[in-house]
């Protein structure tokens, strides 16, 4: 799983008992059939029909850290594009694939041979 953003933590350890009741609540909705991948392609296409930029952003980072492919995740929105119209899903675009290009940054910095 990525790290989480820094402002997440800090809101956790300000309100650990609302990150506890949190953490149940999801604990709870990951029980079933559904393999993580599933569930986080999922998880993409509420934030993208919600229309919640951060939880777009936190979907992304999570499906991918699942072994979610960019095409998976294009699908999800091409699939959105019918219920959230077409400047919903644009703009999801635009945040799937900035997180896309920091995976990738992310990952060329850690294959990168360190410096003698």
């Amino acid at each position: 799983m990525p790290k989480p953003p820094e402002m997440f933590v800090a809101f956790t350890a300000e309100f650990p008992a609302l990150a506890a009741a949190w953490s149940q609540i999801r604990e709870a909705g990951e029980v079933g059939p559904l393999d993580e991948l599933a569930q986080r392609l999922l998880k993409l296409a509420v934030a993208v029909g919600a229309g919640r930029d951060g939880a777009v952003s936190s979907a992304v980072r999570k499906a991918l850290a699942a072994g979610a492919t960019p095409a998976m995740m294009d699908q999800v929105l091409t699939l959105a594009a019918s219920t959230v119209g077409f400047p919903a899903v644009v703009a999801a675009y635009s945040i799937v694939r900035r997180e896309q290009v920091k995976a990738d940054a992310r990952k060329a910095d850690s294959s990168s041979p360190e410096p003698h």
